[in-house]
């Protein structure tokens, strides 16, 4: 074989190696000529800049990447000068925004008599490692703060020895110990001597190996000798392979949640206790009347147990028409939670677990608690209260028919002085009839007829006096009914200002017809309206005005009749409610007859637990006040 044969198969042998290295070469390497144009790529070359075989077929490499900058082709210069220039890292901006991340050299390459004739590039694209190193930085930061962070946690990371291999700003701060401290100890130092002496740390280490992780609440050492109230967590961390490398210790200082929950409960028990003893029952119950609590006047109060009512309808407790009436309520507060509960004070009906109804008053508040409505009722048994009001009421009528009779000793001197007056005028008339029937006038029966006339006028009123005398003492016990105080009050004008269009007088109710019902015996309460507008009409005369007005007082309604007359004299005054003193004689200015109008007014209204009393201003008028109590009072 001649010698050229032999360069020949060389230089393709040559050429072949070449192709094979820059096919298989990890680098992207590109050939170039001193003109910049492509001799040769490596695979990797057209892989990482997204190029073909036949785009780079006489191409210049500054046609393929016009983005290049003169601070490259700088570069290249110096390489085609004979010098080798690289960089670890640097960043390259693409044509279509994206950037990228390079390592590179460049260098030149030599003909076979030396001269340059061309350069080689060298580059590995390092951006998805710069990206993930970035992130992993970032992530490391991110990390780092959130654990120097944490106010009142310390985390630490230990070998699998037990000893401190890492130490956070949290851990200083809530132990008191510096990393420089801590580092390379046996985390035991951080327990009591009494749960160093136990074993404590390394059972706790051991659970973590065999369980994955220990938790624990316990007393926790500082570096001060102080303690703390310690909720540890400590994990094992395991390689890829599942093999245990250290633990991970967690601990958060729970003193001062542990404080604030020591000083819940003892509210809560202090609380409890005061329901406990409350005379009053108490029970709460969820927006649908389920009962979720019963305390033990509530069990004393009814008779049933916790137990029996706990998860039950509140309306087990209730009469069955409340109960009708409670669930209706429940239903509307279901549909509509803002109209809310009624709440305040009433009375309802109650049912013993023996069927027993009573009386009770009822207050309802609600509350938010988790975001569930909770309704809470406070009942106070009124059948004692009840009791002792009838025995009350009896008393008083007692004692008010005891007061009458007790008077029985004046009424006798004015009964005799009174009825003396009527009955000797009727002797005198009949008297003088008797006289004119035995003469003969020509009038004489006329003058009959006049003196017979006289007589039965003073007959009446002889009769008007014992009737007035017997309703005074004879006044029994009240039938009190819920009543309008508008309507008593119409009625009442109707009966006693009958005379007033006939006098010119004014008589007006100022009553609203919004006012709350009254508890009353009707009747007496309108025969003292009608004894105070008679009395009010006698003192006017003719012409005038008279007013019939009422206003709430706490829990009273108060009843108030005015009239423009003359007013009352100082001298009247107080003699004003004595029975059996007549006013008209004595010039008081109200009324007429025995005097028993204010004194029997006086009786219905403190019958009925309320006061009457007057105001007056002499040339002005006066006003009548008197009370008697609310329905629901």
């Amino acid at each position: 074989m001649s010698q050229t044969s032999i360069r020949q198969d060389r230089v393709s042998e040559e050429d072949d190696l070449a192709r094979l290295l820059l096919e298989h070469a990890p680098a992207a390497i590109a050939v170039l000529d001193t003109d910049m144009r492509y001799l040769r790529v490596s695979r990797r070359w057209l892989t990482d800049y997204n190029l073909s075989e036949s785009s780079i077929e006489g191409k210049s490499h500054y046609e393929l990447f016009p983005e290049i900058g003169e601070d490259w082709r700088a570069v290249h210069g110096r390489a085609l000068h004979g010098e080798t220039v690289s960089s670890d890292i640097e960043r390259f901006d693409r044509a279509d925004g994206a950037t990228d991340w390079v390592r590179w050299e460049v260098m030149p390459w030599r003909r076979p008599g030396g001269e340059i004739g061309g350069i080689v590039l060298f580059t590995e694209v390092l951006t998805g490692l710069v990206r993930s190193q970035t992130r992993a930085a970032a992530l490391n930061r991110e990390l780092n703060l959130l654990i120097d962070s944490a106010e009142r946690h310390a985390l630490c990371f230990l070998d699998r020895r037990g000893r401190v291999i890492i130490w956070n700003a949290g851990a200083q701060r809530l132990y008191g110990w510096s990393e420089v401290e801590a580092l390379g100890r046996e985390h035991s130092f951080l327990f009591l001597p009494s749960d160093r002496m136990t074993g404590l740390p390394a059972t706790q280490l051991r659970t973590a190996l065999e369980e994955g992780s220990c938790h624990s609440r316990s007393a926790r050492l500082r570096k001060d000798g102080t303690q703390f109230l310690a909720d540890a967590t400590v994990n094992a961390v395991r390689d890829a392979a599942g093999n245990a490398i250290g633990f991970g210790s967690v601990v958060h200082d729970m003193t001062p949640d542990w404080e604030r929950m020591q000083a819940a409960e003892a509210r809560v028990a202090q609380l409890r206790s005061i329901l406990d003893t409350v005379p009053d029952a108490m029970v709460t119950a969820d927006e649908k009347g389920d009962v979720l609590s019963f305390s033990p006047a509530a069990q004393q109060m009814f008779g049933y147990t916790a137990d029996e009512v706990l998860g039950r309808s509140i309306s087990m407790l209730m009469s069955p028409d409340d109960a009708l009436k409670h669930n209706r309520g429940i239903e509307r507060y279901g549909a509509d939670p803002a109209r809310g509960p009624l709440t305040g004070p009433r009375e309802v009906q109650g049912r013993r677990k023996t069927g027993e109804v009573f009386s009770l008053r009822l207050f309802v508040g609600e509350a938010t608690a988790g975001g569930s409505k909770i309704l809470t009722g406070f009942m106070r048994d009124l059948t004692a209260a009840e009791r002792v009001e009838a025995e009350r009421r009896t008393l008083q009528t007692q004692l008010l028919r005891i007061s009458r009779i007790t008077t029985a000793g004046t009424m006798a001197t004015t009964l005799a002085h009174e009825l003396n007056q009527p009955l000797n005028a009727i002797a005198n008339y009949l008297q003088a009839a008797a006289t004119l029937v035995g003469e003969e006038r020509a009038d004489a029966c006329a003058l009959v007829g006049e003196a017979l006339e006289e007589a039965g006028r003073e007959a009446l009123r002889a009769g008007a006096i014992v009737h007035g005398l017997r309703e005074f003492v004879r006044r029994e016990e009240l039938d009190r009914t819920i009543e309008d105080p508008h309507d008593v009050t119409a009625q009442a004008m109707i009966l006693g200002a009958v005379d007033c269009k006939v006098k010119g007088i004014s008589c007006t109710s100022s009553v609203p017809r919004t006012m709350p019902r009254i508890l009353v015996d009707r009747v007496q309460i309108q025969q003292a309206l009608m004894n105070l507008i008679r009395n009010a009409i006698d003192v006017l005369g003719r012409g005038g005005v008279i007013d019939v007005g009422a206003r709430v007082d706490r829990d009273m309604v108060q009843f108030t009749v005015t009239d423009n007359g003359p007013g009352i004299s100082a001298e009247a005054a107080a003699r004003l409610f004595k029975p059996f003193l007549s006013d008209k004689a004595e010039g008081m200015g109200v009324g007429t007859g025995m005097g028993l109008g204010l004194s029997i007014c006086r009786s219905v209204v403190e019958a009925h637990g309320g006061r009457i009393w007057y105001e007056t201003e002499e040339g002005k008028g006066s006003c009548f006040h008197f009370t008697v109590p609310l329905a629901d009072a």
